[in-house]
Parts: structure tokens; sequence; C-alpha cells
């Protein structure tokens, strides 16, 4: 190479460096933007968070007694508690993921291990994905339409199915996506050794996403926990004691709905308990599981 040439290259290589310098100067101007909106929002989710515990706190731990869990919803004034209404949320949320939770473990497992690129798989995930976004009320009415008119009345039982089929979409989409990341070699290494795909799913693929689905039965469990509408359509209340499935069932996110509106501070105060216990058994629901999860492996 003469002089001429060095001497030709030598300012596009000046201009090349300078051009890398500036793309540099670029990403990390982009990547520190970013990374500072991503630490606002969480900053900003968990003030959110940390003022709505708050506030339940506050205004939760001042009505918490004993005779809230031993006396049944009274009229005003009264000294009322809820235990009817702890009890028939205990029952319709418990009977609400037993249905669901098998049902929605089933749908998803099919839609990940036996029908891949199938015409009813997709009009499956397609139904799936609209009940998980359609509005609870809509299930209610659905259920109201269905089991609530042909009984003669209101019931457990409607309350129980309502919630199951707002559990199903939620564990079908979680089993789903938690079955499509257990890898490919684990599946080739069962088939390799003889095990059918039955055992191949359920002795090796459950295990691999178990923490995964049990994920998704929790967020089923922490959303049908605090759900007012469809109850309101299906086991719609009850202010007396009641474990009759076939009558009206106490809950208590419709005693919450009914009690926080009221002109009466003490009904208003039980809401903020009520609310309060929700929350803390959602919290302790999803820690307990953790623990137990985290002592399995």
């Amino acid at each position: 190479m003469n002089a001429t040439t060095l001497t030709q290259a030598a300012p596009a290589a000046r201009r090349d460096e300078t051009v890398a310098r500036a793309l540099r100067r670029r990403r990390k101007l982009v990547n520190s933007l970013v990374k500072s909106l991503c630490v606002l929002a969480t900053i900003i989710g968990l003030v959110l968070l940390a003022s709505i515990l708050f506030t339940l706190l506050w205004r939760g731990l001042g009505g918490l007694s004993v005779r809230v869990f031993t006396t049944m919803t009274l009229p005003p004034g009264s000294n009322g508690g809820l235990l009817n209404a702890i009890v028939g949320t205990l029952i319709q949320t418990a009977i609400g993921t037993l249905i669901g939770t098998p049902i929605g473990l089933l749908v998803g497992t099919y839609l990940a291990e036996y029908s891949q690129g199938s015409m009813i798989s997709n009009v499956v995930r397609f139904v799936s994905d609209v009940l998980l976004s359609a509005p609870s009320i809509l299930i209610g009415l659905f259920i109201y339409q269905l089991v609530v008119e042909p009984m003669g009345g209101f019931s457990g039982i409607a309350g129980c199915l309502a919630l199951a089929v707002l559990v199903i979409p939620i564990v079908v989409r979680t089993t789903e996506d938690m079955l499509h990341l257990v890898p490919l070699t684990l599946r080739e290494a069962a088939v390799g050794l003889g095990a059918p795909k039955w055992k191949v799913t359920t002795l090796i693929c459950y295990r691999a996403a178990l923490n995964g689905i049990v994920t998704g039965v929790l967020l089923a469990v922490a959303r049908i926990a605090g759900e007012t509408a469809p109850l309101l359509f299906t086991s719609l209340g009850n202010l007396n004691w009641s474990v009759d499935m076939r009558k009206p069932m106490a809950s208590l996110p419709v005693t919450i709905y009914q009690y926080a509106g009221s002109a009466f501070d003490d009904w208003v105060q039980l809401a903020w308990v009520g609310a309060l216990l929700i929350t803390v058994g959602v919290l302790a629901v999803n820690i307990i599981a953790r623990i137990v999860l985290r002592a399995r492996t």
C-alpha cells in the first residue's frame, strides 16, 4: 500500500470512528432514558400499592375484632360481624377453583401438547382469550340465564359456577404458556426411553412447569376472591347464616358492595374490614404457596 492510499484511507477511518462514537453515545442515551422510565414506573407502582395497603390497614384495622369472625351480618347498629360472608366466600372460592382448575389445566395441556396448528386449537384459544378479557358481569348474566332462571332462584351453586368460568381461561393461558417453556429435549429424552405421551406430559412436563401452573391458579384465586358483579346475578348474598348451596349465599365482595355505599358508619367500617380480609387472605395464600413450592424444589 503506497502513501497516497494511506492518506486517502485515514480520513475515512476517522469518519467511521466518529460515527461509531456517536452511535454509542446515542445507544447509551436511549438506554439511560428507557431505564429511568422503567425505574420511575416501578416507583409509581410501588407507591400506589403501598398507598392502597396503607389505606386498607388504616381504615380496616380499627374495626377488626373477634366479633367480625364470630357474628353474622346484622342490621345497622347491632354490632354485627362478617362470619356468614367469610364462610360464603371461602366456600364459593374453593368450589369455583376446584371446578375451574382441572378444566383449565386439561384444556391448556391439549393446546400445548396435542393440537399444535390445528383448526380446533385456534378456535379454543380464541374463545379462551375472549373469556379472559370479558367483563365479569357478562359471566354473571350468562350463568343467570343458564342456571338461576331454570332453578327458579339464586343459589350458591350458581355463584360457584360463575367463579369457575372466570378461573378457566386464566388457568388455560398459564398452563399453555408454561408447558411451551419446557425444553423439547426433556420430552425427547423421555420418549427415547419408551415413555408414552401421557406419561411424558404428566411426569415430566407438569413437574417442570409446576411453579408456573400454580402461579396461574393463584392468579385465578386472587381474581375470583374479590369478584362482585357475577355474584350479584348468581348467589346474590344472604344476611342470614346459610351453607345450603341451593339457596342464596353471602360473600365478602357482595357484602362490601352493599355496606360501602350505606349511610351507616358501622356498616362502612365493616366494608373496610372485609376489604382488608380479602387482601390479607389472597396475600397469605400466595406466600404459603411460594414457601411450599420452594420447599419442594
